[in-house]
């Protein structure tokens, strides 16, 4: 009945090691090592203005270290590439904006979140951000809380929230109590 004992003890000890609660360091380690991928998206903005949360979904590809696009298909085509410093919004109708993160810290903290995150790119992420991790490399939790007063009045925390080197989801909690959240589903990486 001991040897019986015994090898229960290894087993849970073995299962308790498997689930150990992942650093930042690993996290990131992880994250650095997805070179790029392709995922589909569904975001739900809530609005405290609106009844009912507005919907859109598409697609988002990242090549590391800082190319990230966005493409939304429905309810309408937009696109969002971020390359570098430079943020290009295109809308179905032609127009087409170009934003310099330089020029707009606020912007840049808020792309930065998502681009250094994919990257596993932990300095990034703390020139704008305390980062508070919770979970395993299974199911893991990272929550970014602004240090910067600007960002500050924009966003309060954005939780992202994902499996192995894999973002399942983002959450955006603005400081005006508004939020969106943001489910993907990877559909390559590598």
């Amino acid at each position: 009945m001991s040897k019986t004992l015994a090898g229960l003890a290894v087993l849970l000890a073995a299962g308790l090691c498997q689930a150990a609660e992942l650093s930042v360091a690993d996290l990131m380690q992880m994250l650095g090592q997805k070179k790029s991928g392709t995922a589909t998206f569904v975001e739900k903005k809530y609005i405290a203005m609106l009844k009912q949360p507005l919907e859109s979904s598409g697609e988002l590809a990242f090549t590391a270290p800082d190319r990230l696009e966005k493409r939304t298909l429905k309810p309408k085509a937009e696109s969002v590439v971020l390359e570098g410093n430079k943020l290009v919004l295109e809308r179905s109708d032609g127009r087409k904006m170009t934003v310099a993160l330089s020029d707009r810290p606020e912007v840049a903290a808020f792309v930065e979140s998502i681009r250094a995150t994919l990257s596993g790119d932990r300095g990034g992420l703390e020139r704008f951000y305390t980062l508070a991790l919770s979970g395993d490399a299974e199911q893991w939790k990272l929550n970014l809380t602004p240090i910067q007063p600007r960002m500050q009045k924009v966003i309060s925390q954005i939780r992202i929230a994902g499996k192995q080197a894999q973002v399942k989801t983002i959450e955006f909690l603005q400081a005006d109590g508004d939020r969106s959240e943001m489910a993907i589903t990877s559909t390559s990486a590598k």
